[in-house]
């Protein structure tokens, strides 16, 4: 009993992100000694969420915190240590006049009139609101397409934004075109960037397995299972209510889904034993995964399990929800499925859309033979005495 009172406690040393900064954060079992010399400091604080005491993150935190605690505690340095956090700066409060307000008003007004979804209106809400800061006390009919290059050059490209917001961000300014015609703005002439041609990453049969197995929460499971088995779309989790499973005919209706689409997708045998499980257990009211009774869970927390279970099953690729949608519709053209059934179950539009797949699935990639591999096999042929040529043996 006397080992374990003397024992020397270990003191965690991690970097985290918390409240839009990156932080040092101390962790330690409780210890009233510990706690009063680490007050003594004055810039730490106590985070009820992080279960811990943070300060900013520097070399020099690190180096003074060591320091006052040598003689107290071994010292453990967390990975996250050496990760690198990207930090975007927190946005001022926009100033927009009175007059410029009640236009943006307008056109919010507009985008509902042309039923537009709620996700895009506040998009462009957002776009058209940072683009009028920008403007400051500039007429708006006085506006060009320069203006709108200036504000991507001086607001986007600090901001690192991606190619697939600045298309975003286009398309807001021509939907107001059409909207406030006073403007100088060519709509003809804004010409949208190319989209990037970024390969989806996909996880593997056993991959997938993997992380189910390691989600050890039904609920958790049940949500994840659900994700990969029908392909859904985050949005579609979150909003799929229990009516429209319908376990008999093994089929999922997706109401009002992008584009404001109705679809069935098939309910997988092997995932009705888990869902009836997970029913039984937790009793969802409307959803099929809830927060509260009657409420829609939250996104976040389907990626933050997400990400500690892939990290649990010891996968290295960077896995969200869209990650199992796309290894959803690639395991199925690599199982045979023509693209016309995957692009219907995906809720494609346009059959461009799933083509994409084609690029990523193994199924004929693994036919061809790497010219390598045909040299060594000729060698072999003409050489009865080279069965056994390994290019990683010594010559």
């Amino acid at each position: 009993m006397k080992n374990i009172i003397n024992s020397t406690p270990t003191l965690v040393l991690k970097k985290v992100l918390h409240r839009k900064k990156v932080r040092l954060l101390v962790l330690f079992p409780y210890n009233e000694a510990l706690i009063s010399k680490i007050k003594k400091l004055n810039n730490y604080s106590w985070s009820q969420t992080l279960k811990g005491w943070y300060t900013d993150y520097t070399t020099e935190n690190i180096t003074i915190i060591k320091q006052l605690l040598k003689h107290e505690v071994k010292f453990k340095l967390d990975d996250s240590v050496y990760r690198k956090f990207s930090v975007r700066p927190i946005k001022e409060k926009r100033i927009i006049s009175e007059e410029n307000k009640e236009v943006i008003r307008s056109y919010i007004s507009y985008l509902k009139g042309k039923c537009y979804s709620e996700s895009t209106i506040k998009t462009y809400f957002t776009f058209i609101a940072d683009f009028f800061d920008y403007l400051k006390d500039t007429p708006l009919d006085t506006l060009t397409n320069r203006d709108v290059e200036k504000f991507i050059e001086t607001v986007f490209v600090p901001r690192k934004y991606s190619i697939s917001t600045h298309r975003q961000f286009f398309s807001a300014i021509k939907l107001f075109k059409a909207f406030y015609p006073e403007c100088n703005i060519d709509e003809i002439q804004l010409k949208r960037p190319k989209k990037s041609k970024i390969l989806p990453t996909v996880l593997s049969k056993e991959e997938v397995i993997d992380l189910l197995r390691c989600t050890r929460n039904l609920k958790h499971r049940a949500a994840l299972a659900m994700i990969y088995s029908a392909g859904l779309r985050i949005s579609e989790l979150l909003n799929l209510k229990l009516e429209h499973i319908d376990i008999d005919r093994r089929q999922i209706i997706i109401k009002n889904s992008k584009g404001r689409k109705d679809r069935n997708i098939i309910l997988a045998q092997s995932f009705i034993p888990l869902m009836l499980n997970y029913v039984t257990s937790y009793n969802p009211k409307l959803y099929f995964i809830e927060g509260k009774p009657y409420q829609t869970y939250s996104a976040e927390s389907v990626r933050s399990f997400l990400h500690k279970s892939s990290k649990i099953a010891g996968i290295t690729k960077r896995v969200t929800p869209h990650t199992l949608r796309h290894s959803y519709a690639t395991h199925l053209l690599e199982n045979g499925i023509d693209l016309r059934y995957i692009q219907e179950l995906l809720g494609h539009a346009k059959p461009e859309t799933t083509m994409i797949y084609t690029h990523v699935s193994k199924k004929d990639l693994l036919k061809i033979e790497s010219p390598l591999d045909l040299a060594i096999k000729k060698l072999t042929e003409n050489d009865k005495n080279s069965n056994n040529l390994r290019l990683s043996e010594n010559y």
